[in-house]
């Protein structure tokens, strides 16, 4: 897992009046799981054909299957997509230089995943492939499931310099610093990250629980290609939802 924090200037979007007053909210301090009670741990869950049957939202991801892998439903999110779940599910996407924000609210139990490619575009251009809205879309429709923006922790994944020419222009830094940046202007603190390097990420997330796990695949350098596999090995752990694994 990579720490390197990048240091340049925010560029998430600025807000106004409400705005500010939001991102100054005391935050609350997230909840373990030991702390609920049987009863209260238990999740809906969903028969595959009733997920693939729900209407959808523009911008939200509608591929489901089964994974056998997990032994869960799944949905994947492709580039430019977003979803948000409170049931028993695996949100899964795969990543080159794109960013997943993964966000968790501990006490809601409500977690959702974005896919952007270009931290921002043109003002006319409301797309999920740029971070500024995407970052929007996935806390909003958190809020619209019961989460609070002071009780969201974030997770984030990809940026990777996947082409070796593309040394000049390198959108997966661009996408790291962004991503950086809008969480910490929004006050969500980032609790585990596997970001840059050269690696595409299989990356899967469990929005009840708030684990996520990822697997670097084989990458684009011609001179080094094989893939780095994990053992399910255990890169960071934490009560509060704060674990990625290697699978």
């Amino acid at each position: 897992m990579t720490n390197n924090r990048l240091s340049t200037s925010s560029s998430a979007s600025s807000g106004a009046g409400a705005g500010l007053e939001r991102r100054r909210a005391p935050r609350i301090a997230p909840l373990g799981s030991e702390v609920y009670p049987s009863s209260v741990m238990s999740v809906k869950n969903s028969f595959l054909e009733e997920l693939k049957a729900r209407p959808r939202r523009p911008g939200e991801a509608s591929f489901f299957y089964l994974d056998h892998h997990f032994q869960h439903n799944a949905v994947k999110v492709l580039p430019g997509e977003y979803f948000v779940s409170d049931e028993n599910l695996v949100i899964m996407t795969v990543l080159g230089s794109c960013i997943a924000a993964c966000l968790w609210d501990s006490r809601s139990r409500v977690g959702g995943m974005n896919h952007f490619m270009l931290p921002d575009g043109d003002m006319a251009d409301a797309s999920g492939r740029y971070g500024s809205y995407a970052m929007e879309v996935l806390i909003n429709e958190m809020l619209k499931l019961g989460a609070r923006r002071e009780t969201m922790q974030a997770k984030i994944f990809g940026g990777a310099q996947v082409m070796h020419n593309f040394t000049t222009m390198n959108v997966g830094e661009r996408n790291t610093n962004f991503v950086i940046n809008y969480l910490h202007t929004e006050r969500i603190p980032i609790v585990s990250e596997d970001v840059l390097d050269i690696y595409p990420r299989k990356v899967v997330f469990f929005p009840v629980t708030g684990k996520a796990m990822v697997k670097r695949l084989a990458h684009a350098h011609p001179d080094v290609a094989q893939e780095v596999r994990g053992n399910a090995v255990l890169v960071a752990k934490s009560n509060s939802g704060g674990s990625v694994d290697l699978f």
